[in-house]
């Protein structure tokens, strides 16, 4: 933990400085300042320049005679002490000299004691606040001084603050009826009081990023029409020992004294990890958060109506005892929208910019499988930029799709300078997935091809969108793709006799299908259905651990390559029986660098002639 140093020196020592200058200011600085155009001269020398007619205007204080000279050029002004004159007025009278007397004007006592002391009193303390909150920003209290460093930082939202309810929420119909139960307590909890339930102290969020974990949390609030605290994990996580189950105390004191209301907390897995971590992967200040929070949730009374919703994308890494009953009852799966959720997510977004009325929008949802709702926004989004881009103020079906392809393989290189050799080759490789793909049975159908390099580092790329929603992938299923990735290096082989470095996304996508099939799925008769292979953090990525000795991992390597190598063997095959139709779908793509779905197939049918 970094230690915290106090300050070196004392906040009086800076004040005392501050003091010394200004006294220092006010002794040497400003009354040299103030004095830089005065000359001071003798009595006589002033009696002398008024006989002579040289003096203009004479001020006559209690101590000084001020004089200005008449003479232009002389910018300076004279002064001198005063003398018993009876004869001064007279003199200068006759002298027509324009002169006055100034009367001093005292201060009352109690202004002066308001300049001299209060004045520079609230100087320093204003200064002292200032430096406080710098101190403050520097020690990471938020800008709020020492005081107040265990204080809870959630944000709280009130109805009219949210305005966000189930409606807002599209694609997770099962996450909201389980989270109904809630709002419908919240509402009316003397009906689960007469029959003696108890609703859930608090409900946790699953799911990968992007799914909507916090908008579900802030819709069961504006649902509920009741306050919402919103506080991330790592807000917990502080360099001073204790603060973390400070804050946590602050949290739920706030949500109690405002009950009923929601506590939503975000990325809780940053406090709740398992404590089974001993030696030096324990973590004493994130244990006492995570032990103050545990305590707290068993405190509290759940007839008040204050209700914790969490959310994580880690939920295997949680402690134990923060998923038993009575702290966290209800888990929540927030899972990948289906079909017909991403269709319905597009729809909630789709109303917040001016589509065309043609945009068919089952066609980008069937585009997009594997997208979560906030990538789905994004293609909405995107379109919308580009509609403004090309001077549209609607959204056309082109742009959208042309979103798509922004979002999976990155923006055109428009500038890319490609040789026509290469051109060439990156076509047939193109064309050979195409190709393969409409050749077999299990695959979906060719959508686009293009030869467009993209800013992902794709030089080009075969979309294939499904009919119909897939849940399932059958052995076959699996075969075919892993034969479609072999198109692209098949065709190289044929044409060119000779391969390149092109292949090498499509020889990473084919490797994980095909040890999938052995490790996980089942697929391969040599170990029928033996499990191989555990699935780490399934929301973030999902990599995998090998579950068996050195001596197996070597023999599902050679069926992960017996598998590659036949379907590799297939793909060649299927384009040797049709090399006339790749070398004409090629050279119709070489002009026309993209080309859709039913171009490619027209050529392959013999509807049309490239």
């Amino acid at each position: 933990m970094k230690e915290v140093k106090p300050p070196k020196k004392s906040y009086l020592y800076y004040y005392g400085i501050i003091l010394l200058v200004i006294i220092l200011l006010n002794a040497f600085v400003f009354p040299t300042i103030s004095g830089r155009y005065v000359k001071d001269v003798d009595y006589s020398t002033f009696l002398d320049m008024v006989e002579n007619n040289q003096v203009a205007e004479v001020e006559i204080e209690n101590n000084y005679i001020n004089f200005v000279p008449k003479d232009a050029n002389d910018k300076k002004m004279y002064r001198t002490g005063v003398i018993e004159d009876p004869d001064l007025v007279d003199r200068l009278h006759d002298a027509n000299v324009k002169f006055t007397k100034i009367v001093p004007r005292e201060l009352s006592p109690l202004m002066t004691f308001l300049i001299s002391w209060i004045l520079p009193l609230l100087i320093f303390i204003l200064i002292g606040r200032y430096l406080s909150k710098k101190l403050g920003d520097r020690l990471g209290a938020g800008g709020a001084s020492p005081m107040t460093f265990g204080k809870s930082n959630a944000k709280i939202y009130v109805e009219a603050q949210t305005g966000i309810t189930f409606a807002d929420v599209a694609g997770q119909d099962e996450a909201k009826e389980a989270l109904q139960e809630i709002v419908d307590f919240l509402h009316n909890p003397s009906k689960y009081k007469d029959i003696g339930a108890k609703i859930p102290k608090g409900a946790l969020l699953v799911g990968p990023p992007g799914t909507g974990k916090t908008l579900l949390a802030k819709a069961v609030a504006g649902e509920s029409k009741v306050p919402f605290f919103s506080i991330s994990g790592s807000e917990f996580v502080e360099m001073f020992v204790g603060m973390g189950a400070a804050r946590v105390r602050d949290l739920f004191k706030q949500a109690t004294e405002k009950a009923p209301c929601i506590v939503f907390i975000d990325e809780i897995d940053t406090i709740g990890k398992s404590r089974n971590a001993g030696g030096y992967g324990g973590n004493d200040e994130r244990e006492q958060t995570l032990n103050q929070l545990l305590t707290e949730m068993d405190g509290f009374d759940p007839d008040k109506g204050v209700v914790i919703l969490a959310a994580t994308n880690r939920p295997e890494t949680l402690d134990k005892a923060l998923l038993r009953p009575g702290r966290f009852d209800r888990r929540v799966p927030v899972e990948l929208p289906d079909l017909r959720g991403r269709e319905a997510i597009l729809r909630v977004h789709a109303k917040k910019v001016k589509m065309a009325g043609d945009v068919d929008l089952n066609a980008i949802a069937r585009a997009t499988p594997g997208a979560s709702g906030a990538d789905l926004a994004n293609i909405i989004n995107e379109a919308a930029l580009r509609a403004v881009k090309f001077g549209r103020n609607i959204v056309a079906q082109e742009d959208l799709e042309e979103s798509v392809e922004v979002v999976i393989a990155g923006y055109q290189r428009k500038n890319a300078v490609l040789s026509t050799k290469d051109k060439l080759r990156i076509a047939y490789h193109e064309v050979g997935h195409a190709l393969v793909a409409a050749k077999q049975t299990h695959t979906a159908p060719v959508h686009k091809i293009t030869i467009i390099p993209r800013t992902s580092g794709a030089l080009g790329y075969t979309m294939q969108v499904e009919q119909d929603e897939q849940v399932l992938m059958s052995k076959e299923q699996a075969l075919d793709k892993i034969t479609t990735f072999m198109g692209g290096r098949a065709a190289e082989e044929i044409i060119f006799s000779s391969i390149t470095s092109g292949a090498s996304n499509d020889i990473e996508q084919a490797t994980k299908i095909a040890r999938a099939m052995v490790t996980r799925f089942g697929m391969s008769e040599k170990f029928d259905m033996m499990a191989l292979e555990t699935v780490n953090n399934p929301y973030l990525g999902g990599d995998t651990t090998l579950l068996v000795s050195s001596e197996t991992a070597a023999k599902i390597d050679e069926e992960v390559l017996s598998i590659i190598k036949s379907c590799h063997e297939k793909a060649i095959q299927i384009l040797e029986d049709n090399k006339d139709k790749l070398h004409e779908i090629t050279k119709y793509l070489f002009e026309k660098e993209t080309i859709t779905g039913e171009e490619f197939m027209d050529i392959l049918m013999g509807k049309t002639t490239a």
